[in-house]
């Protein structure tokens, strides 16, 4: 992992308590050919779809973290019926009351899903406003098929017979517990103590667990502690809080061991795209089954400048800090601009520009200008390497 904190970690993890898990099971998927191939964007850690409903094309996240989710504006245009109403929880522990319907027919590509159950959101954050999202292909959709996703060459492939994906050469077999809502869960062993993990493609980061199973105080190896709010959720960021990351000896996933990972701390225990890019991958839900070809290797590092931000109303806002870093920025600091190039009386267009493609980018050093109690104050700072 190489890590900048360019941006705040975006991830859309959602549980969904469904009235039985027939509403996910149901369902149909036709193909045209014997294995599909499905053009994937693959832009700041998160795979992206074109999709069809009724004669209109629209973008949505590959998220296996989630079930098939679709937004309010589809749902009213499509005059959609309600099937049920359900708590749904996000991956801040966000929860809400969401409608269930069924969509008659997504197709992507020369792929056809009939009568897909979906949860209806609004997605009206600037972030999923940003990355353009309509809506999610979620894991009860995926369980449909059997899938093999290499982000590098931004391709995602689907067959309905395994014997299409040859595993000849896939150095890792994963076993996993799918969720009602079909979303795979894997075994892992960090600091010796085994902690369950959502297997999770609508996850920017790497490894993380949730701060409960991490116990700085009496941890014998280096950290580095965070406060702030490191990432947003279905429904929103959550509270400030304490996270930690850390590198431990070893780490087994699914039993396979892994070394020099840096592993992170938030409010779920999740495995994400940082990680998954180094693989060539195939998920098999008729057998719960994670194939894994390793094509790049990428090094473990953590890198920098001691702070994240994310844009609220409009305005470039300080959401997180590395602690014991005499770190002069603060939580709630507005970024006026950074190396003189203005945050301030953005329009959305602009928010987005910069929300995508991070100023700081590929810079060892940048002059930060900040509001902070009506005064405006001028910073420099160092990007850090942490955890050598």
């Amino acid at each position: 992992m190489k890590k900048h904190f360019f941006f705040v970690l975006i991830f859309i993890t959602i549980l969904a308590s469904a009235q039985g898990k027939r509403f996910f099971e149901n369902g149909e998927v036709e193909l045209k050919n014997p294995v599909e191939k499905i053009n994937l964007t693959y832009i700041n850690e998160l795979p992206f779809v074109k999709v069809n409903i009724n004669g209109k094309t629209y973008q949505f996240l590959f998220d296996t973290g989630a079930p098939t989710v679709i937004s309010t504006s589809i749902y009213n245009e499509l005059n959609l019926k309600r099937k049920h109403r359900s708590k749904v929880t996000d991956s801040k522990k966000n929860k809400q009351e969401q409608i269930f319907t069924e969509v008659p027919e997504i197709i992507i590509n020369q792929i056809t899903f009939k009568k897909i159950g979906a949860v209806v959101m609004d997605l009206k954050g600037i972030e999923f406003e940003c990355f353009k999202i309509d809506g999610i292909i979620g894991a009860n959709q995926m369980a449909k098929l059997f899938w093999r996703i290499n982000y590098s060459e931004n391709s995602i492939e689907a067959t309905q017979d395994l014997a299409n994906f040859p595993t000849e050469g896939y150095e890792a077999v994963w076993s996993f517990k799918p969720k009602p809502q079909k979303t795979p869960v894997i075994e892992a062993y960090i600091l010796d103590k085994k902690i369950n993990l959502t297997f999770d493609t609508g996850f920017t980061g790497t490894v993380r667990i949730s701060n409960q199973e991490y116990d700085a105080k009496n941890s014998k190896g280096k950290f580095v502690e965070t406060y702030g709010t490191a990432s947003i959720g279905a429904f929103g960021a959550g509270k400030p809080e304490s996270s930690y990351y850390f590198k431990p000896d070893k780490v087994f996933l699914a039993e396979q061991k892994f070394e020099n990972e840096i592993i992170s701390t938030g409010s779920s225990s999740l495995l994400g795209n940082e990680f998954l890019k180094k693989f060539r991958f195939i998920i098999d839900w008729e057998n719960n089954k994670i194939y894994l070809n390793k094509i790049k290797d990428y090094p473990s590092k953590l890198e920098s400048f001691g702070f994240a931000y994310r844009f609220v109303d409009q305005k470039a806002m300080v959401v997180l800090l590395f602690n014991g870093n005499d770190m002069p920025l603060k939580l709630d600091d507005e970024i006026l601009s950074i190396n003189n190039i203005s945050l301030e009386n953005l329009d959305k267009e602009s928010v987005c520009n910069y929300l995508q493609n991070r100023i700081e980018k590929n810079r060892d050093s940048i002059d930060v200008k900040v509001k902070r109690e009506g005064k405006v104050l001028d910073f420099t700072i160092a990007k850090k390497e942490y955890l050598k």
